[in-house]
């Protein structure tokens, strides 16, 4: 039964478009642009600072940072380290997305250091939570080969290990604090033929996180049924993914109470 107590999609979007959260997004140079987008549609304000040099100094200012480690270097990686020190420190809200950490060492040290400084939230496709657990996954580079069906169980395990909230993003998407559960259905079959859209709902995680700090697993699942249905409504007018990228945009911009009616969120 769902609790009607619980802020809902269009209340957390409302107070988004309010208040325009400073979200700094540390994300992977093929994302950038879209992510920022997508966070500017919504009614947040993306900043997209990962120097090392001011990382940690801007996530000490923000209302959440996000973490996408796409496209790493060296260098990001440090600037990665200092901003979520700091919002550990500062208690600032962030979201960890861990793209393909299981493809090489490098990835899955990286993640491991990040894993340490207790990310508030964790999203990632089926494939990247149950390699987080320690499963087997059919996942290959950026791309999942599990279903999020499949990856419950190790969502549930790292959301209690992390003491963090876990969102598995897929064809129905699940989320969980390692005690509540809920799916979230929507979308379309487009959008896993963008690349950065999942990196695009990461910063939004972090957007609707930043305006409701105090009910990290609210904010996620509201974050995810406004991307949800913005993809349903896009779909109707796209001609294939180039098209639909411009009217997910659109579509995001224009939700509201009404069109938030059709969010498909079942609580478990």
């Amino acid at each position: 039964m769902i609790d009607q107590t619980l802020p809902t999609p269009s209340f957390l979007l409302a107070r988004l478009r309010e208040t325009s959260p400073l979200v700094q997004c540390i994300t992977n140079y093929v994302a950038m642009n879209f992510a920022a987008n997508v966070l500017s549609a919504a009614g947040a304000s993306p900043a997209m600072v990962h120097a090392p040099e001011e990382s940690g100094e801007f996530a000490a200012n923000a209302g959440a940072l996000t973490v996408n480690i796409g496209t790493l270097s060296t260098d990001w990686i440090r600037g990665m380290k200092v901003a979520a020190q700091s919002a550990h420190q500062g208690s600032i809200p962030w979201v960890l997305d861990p793209v393909a950490h299981f493809a090489t060492a490098f990835r899955r040290q990286t993640v491991a250091d990040l894993l340490a400084l207790r990310p508030t939230i964790v999203r990632g496709n089926a494939s990247e939570i149950m390699a987080l657990s320690g499963q087997q996954s059919a996942g290959q580079g950026v791309d999942s080969g599990d279903s999020v069906e499949k990856a419950e169980a190790s969502a549930h395990a790292v959301a209690q290990k992390q003491s963090a909230i876990v969102a598995v993003t897929g064809e129905k998407d699940f989320v969980t604090d390692g005690m509540r559960a809920v799916r979230i259905a929507g979308g379309s079959s487009l959008m896993p033929k963008i690349t950065t859209m999942g990196c695009a709902l990461t910063g939004l995680v972090g957007a609707f996180t930043a305006i409701a700090p105090e009910t990290p697993f609210d904010a996620t699942v509201s974050a995810l049924a406004n991307f949800a249905v913005a993809g349903t409504h896009a779909a109707r007018d796209a001609k294939g993914p180039g098209s639909f990228t411009a009217h997910f945009v659109d579509a995001l911009y224009a939700l509201n109470v009404d069109t938030l009616k059709s969010a498909r969120i079942e609580y478990l």
